[in-house]
């Protein structure tokens, strides 16, 4: 048996088509009860297609982050879908790998097939996202910004404190040797964390050299790198803060290679709580964000945006982060230079394998 139309609706009601659309579509019509008895008694789905094309409205939203692989997206599409369910929206998440020209195919081809968009941009010098806001699709910013933007709906973290409370914990522990493994500086969580981090030790008479200011890219492989490069150096750190957690997993995996133990002979600060960072040998000390709450909060600017008001003021919402003190930093051992510990720079493989410590 063939699925009943809006036709047979219309006829079984004794009304014309238009009139049933427009019942569908949420408008106040006549003969209102015998169109919910038709559709009732023939069992009648509209498709989503043809909801989409009378209501212009998709019922879908874009998610679109630089790293699929990194739990802190995993935790905010979360959020965000937990939100979307709620008003029966569908999501579709993209991944642009922190390449701007990806960001910029995703964000072209989005326009017209989804009603808005959160985004975390590549970058801040970013102008995709303006394309795309003349195009008329609306675009939420999740955790990163783009210069001179205040057109957008904003939900960001306070990188600035947290990494401010990170080097203030390491200085108040006594350590001088601090060497920080930033991301990429020209996003918005690569600047501030850095900038802020840099500007504390300083505050403090405290101005780390070139050598223990290390790029990591924010991967787990480049965390590694750059870890293995700084424990290469004649006076290592004492001390290190990695901006964040698949970084700092890289990180953890070559103080384990080279066999530093911490907090013993090197105290580590991560940004972002790992899902087993209470659990490793010892804890580690992290700055913390609500990750999944910043998921929910642009799914539901981005709401508010469809249906409410779409020239209403933008919003921007920073949310607090906080440092979870646990067992990866103490004071720092004698300061003396430990050339026993130095990795040697040829050793330093870029096997994402993993070598067995002696």
């Amino acid at each position: 048996m063939s699925e009943a139309t809006i036709a047979d609706v219309a006829r079984r009601a004794g009304v014309s088509a238009a009139t049933v659309s427009r019942f569908l579509t949420g408008h106040s019509v006549r003969a209102a009860d015998l169109i919910r008895a038709a559709i009732e008694d023939l069992d009648y789905r509209p498709s989503p297609l043809a909801r989409s094309l009378r209501s212009g409205r998709t019922r879908s939203i874009a998610v679109i982050v630089p790293d699929v692989t990194n739990p802190f997206f995993a935790a905010v599409v979360k959020g965000a879908e937990t939100v979307a369910r709620q008003d029966n929206y569908n999501l579709f998440l993209y991944n642009t790998d922190e390449d701007v020209e990806r960001e910029v195919a995703v964000l072209a081809d989005l326009v017209g097939r989804v009603d808005g968009a959160i985004l975390a941009p590549t970058v801040e010098s970013d102008e995709a996202p303006l394309r795309a806001h003349q195009a008329g699709l609306p675009v939420v910013f999740l955790d990163r910004e783009i210069d001179g933007s205040p057109m957008f709906d904003a939900v960001l973290v306070d990188n600035a404190g947290g990494s401010r409370r990170a080097a203030e914990h390491l200085l108040d522990l006594g350590h001088r040797r601090i060497a920080i493994v930033n991301g990429t500086p020209h996003s918005t969580p690569g600047r501030q964390r850095c900038e802020s981090f840099l500007e504390t030790l300083k505050s403090r008479g405290v101005e780390p050299p070139g050598p223990y200011q290390e790029r990591g890219d924010f991967r787990e492989e480049g965390g590694y790198q750059a870890v293995m490069r700084l424990l290469a150096l004649e006076y290592p750190p004492t001390a290190m803060y990695v901006t964040n957690n698949l970084m700092t997993a890289g990180a953890l995996r070559a103080l384990h290679d080279i066999g530093i133990r911490v907090p013993d002979q090197l105290s580590i600060v991560g940004f972002d709580d790992l899902q087993l960072a209470a659990l490793l040998l010892p804890p580690l000390t992290v700055v913390d964000r609500p990750m999944e709450e910043q998921g929910a909060l642009a799914m539901r600017l981005l709401l508010r945006r469809l249906h409410d008001n779409q020239d209403s003021v933008p919003r921007r919402i920073v949310l607090e982060t906080k440092l979870l003190v646990r067992g990866s930093t103490a004071p720092p051992p004698d300061a003396r230079p430990r050339p026993g510990l130095r990795a040697q720079p040829t050793a330093v493989s870029f096997s994402t394998t993993r070598r067995p410590s002696n």
